[in-house]
Formats: structure tokens, C-alpha cells, sequence
């Protein structure tokens, strides 16, 4: 590149388009060069924030800027596919936040763009960084729980945050709420038992504590099946306080456990433990790591491995394949869901 740093372009500014541009601001190499702001409020926010940077109430303006090379999209679910075809068709990089997309088909019509425009897109799997989560799957592929055969992760937190104009509360914005937080489970399970090879069926329940609103359910939990006979389960409540999250992933020689309770999901301060066990050394051994971890933290390892990509050729932390997987099999947890009955996870490989 010509120029020495990454400049990014973010599309929505609500709490997490703040978080990204604080990310980005903090980020080595990296510059917020352009923003997309929804209202006029919004957009008087980013100008106090940051003000050498190009403030707009129409993404499309900022794709026509040649000195952004990232379009950073921090958007309701339901628009990613259109934000960021456009951004690729205009030649711009693409950090998409999850769930990549709604539907397979938009999911598709994304990684078409990435490919015929020859141009990277990353998607927001920012737990795969953490030096907590990541330390799991470092661990299993390091051999010491052997095969991999059961995987669990867990939350239990406080009600969602409605978001900007109540949108995480209307599902025709939101696709499922099975997309909008159990999806990084989801995608922790794969990426824990890829020894396994790929998952190939759900069976799902789920509640709402909510009168009337059954499309909102705050209590969700699945089995997923894989192809080698190993198997995850993912579940969720909303319906608690805090943010407590836990992963347990048991092999043929020993075990891990994880553990992550913070206030909330974005505090600074959380309390995170890492064990192992292996059956030959017949020892359980503390393995938490020094590096603090929470989502705010793996958002800046976020936006660093996203610079490094696009000046060095370095890898994406999660690519709109592992994207796509994800929505797949949030999809057909739904289904799952909707019908009483397993669903097998259809649609995922390229």
C-alpha cells in the first residue's frame, strides 16, 4: 500500500459502531477516516469524536471516497447484505459484523461480491481472538485432550439492549435471536470440534418469558450433531443478570474449562479461568492467561488482524465461508425450533 495506514470507513454509530471506532482509533496502523451515521444527532456525535473525519448520513457517499480502503459495517442485520455488496462493488474491503446475514441466499450474494471484486471480507467472530477462547482451540489442536468429542458453551446474562429505533426486538430487522448472540457459540463449536469434521444436525427448544412475543426467546438451547459422532450443545438465557459465559470441551485424554463473568458483556474488569486436565499426567493445571479478555478487547485484536490482512497478506480471523456456516447453522436451529423435530444443516459449504 502507498500509504501507511488502513483508513476505515464505518457504517452505523450506535453503542457497537462506537465500540468498532474506538477500536480502530486505538489500533496501530489503522485510521477513522470516514463515518455513516444514521440521524442527525448520530452524526454530530462522530464529528465531536472524530473530527478529521468525513461525516455522513449516506453510506454511498463514503464508498466513493477513494482514501477509505475498509468499509467497517456496524448495521441491523437485515442490511448487511445490501452494505456490503455495495462496498465490495465499489472495491472496498469489507469487516462485516455477525451474523454475517439473514438468509443463505444474502450470505451467498456477499462472498459472490468478495470473490468477483477480489477484495477481503472478514467476518465479526471476535471471540476466535480472545486470549481466553483462542487458548481452547490452541489447546485441542495442540493433541492434549486428544480427539475432541463434546463441546459446551453456556451464557446466562441480563435482557438484551433493544438497539437503535428497538431494532433487535423486531425480528423481521433481526432474522432470529438465534443469529444475534448464540451464533458465536455456534461458531466456537465448529471451530473447537473441526477435528470432527462438519456438523450435520440440530435439535433445538426454546422459550420467551415474553407475553405475546414468542419470536423473542429468551431461553434457547441445541444439540448439534457432527459427522464423526461428536457433539456440542449451545445454550442461552436471557432471562438472568449478569453476563457469565462458559465453554467445557471434553476429548479421548482429558478435558478444558472456561469460564468468563463480567456485569455485562462489554466491562473492562471481567473474572476469566482457564483449567486442563489430561488423563496421562492425571493433573489439573491452571491455565487462565495473563491477557485480560472480554469483546472490547478482541474488537481491537479485531481491527489489528484486519490492517495486517490488507498490508501484509496476513489471514482473516474468520472468512464469509466460516460466516456462512455460522448463519447456516443458526438457521436450521430455528427450524429446529419451529418444528419440534432435529433439522439437518443444510446450504453451508461453498
Amino acid at each position: 500500500m502507498s500509504h501507511d495506514k488502513v483508513r476505515f470507513g464505518i457504517v452505523g454509530f450506535g453503542a457497537w459502531g462506537n465500540c468498532h471506532a474506538e477500536a480502530i482509533a486505538v489500533t496501530e496502523g489503522a485510521e477513522v477516516r470516514a463515518i455513516a451515521a444514521r440521524s442527525d444527532s448520530t452524526c454530530e456525535s462522530a464529528r465531536q469524536k472524530y473530527p478529521s473525519a468525513v461525516v455522513t448520513s449516506d453510506y454511498r457517499e463514503m464508498l466513493r471516497d477513494e482514501d477509505v480502503d475498509v468499509i467497517d459495517v456496524v448495521v441491523p442485520s437485515h442490511l448487511h447484505r445490501e452494505v456490503a455488496v455495495a462496498a465490495l462493488e465499489a472495491g472496498k474491503h469489507v469487516l462485516l459484523e455477525k451474523p454475517m446475514a439473514i438468509t443463505l441466499e444474502d450470505c451467498n450474494a456477499i462472498i459472490a461480491a468478495a470473490k468477483a471484486n477480489d477484495r477481503l471480507l472478514s467476518v465479526g467472530h471476535e471471540l476466535r481472538l480472545s486470549s481466553m477462547w483462542k487458548k481452547v482451540k490452541e489447546l485441542i489442536e495442540e493433541g492434549v485432550i486428544g480427539d475432541p468429542q463434546y463441546c459446551l458453551v453456556e451464557l446466562s446474562r441480563k435482557p438484551y439492549r433493544l438497539g437503535a429505533d428497538g431494532w433487535r426486538f423486531d425480528i423481521n430487522r433481526v432474522g432470529n435471536w438465534i443469529l444475534e448472540e448464540p451464533i458465536h457459540f455456534f461458531d466456537l463449536a465448529r471451530w473447537y470440534l473441526a477435528q470432527a469434521d462438519d456438523p450435520t444436525s440440530v435439535f433445538a427448544r426454546a422459550n420467551s418469558r415474553q407475553s405475546g412475543h414468542p419470536e423473542l426467546q429468551d431461553n434457547f438451547s441445541a444439540l448439534m450433531n457432527f459427522e464423526s459422532g461428536a457433539y456440542a450443545v449451545i445454550t442461552q438465557t436471557l432471562s438472568a443478570f449478569e453476563h457469565h459465559q462458559m465453554a467445557k470441551v471434553s476429548g479421548t485424554e482429558g478435558a478444558i474449562w472456561a469460564s468468563w463473568s463480567g456485569a455485562q458483556d462489554r466491562t473492562l474488569h471481567p473474572e476469566f479461568a482457564l483449567k486442563v486436565y489430561n488423563t496421562r499426567q492425571d493433573a489439573v493445571v491452571d491455565m487462565t492467561p495473563e491477557k485480560i479478555t472480554g469483546e472490547v478487547f478482541e474488537l481491537r485484536d479485531q481491527m489489528a488482524m484486519m490492517v495486517n490482512a490488507v498490508q501484509n497478506q496476513g489471514e482473516l480471523h474468520a472468512t464469509g465461508e466460516d460466516g456462512r456456516w455460522s448463519v447456516a447453522m443458526c438457521i436450521a436451529a430455528q427450524q429446529s425450533v419451529d418444528s419440534g423435530v432435529p433439522v439437518n444443516i443444510t446450504g453451508a459449504r461453498s
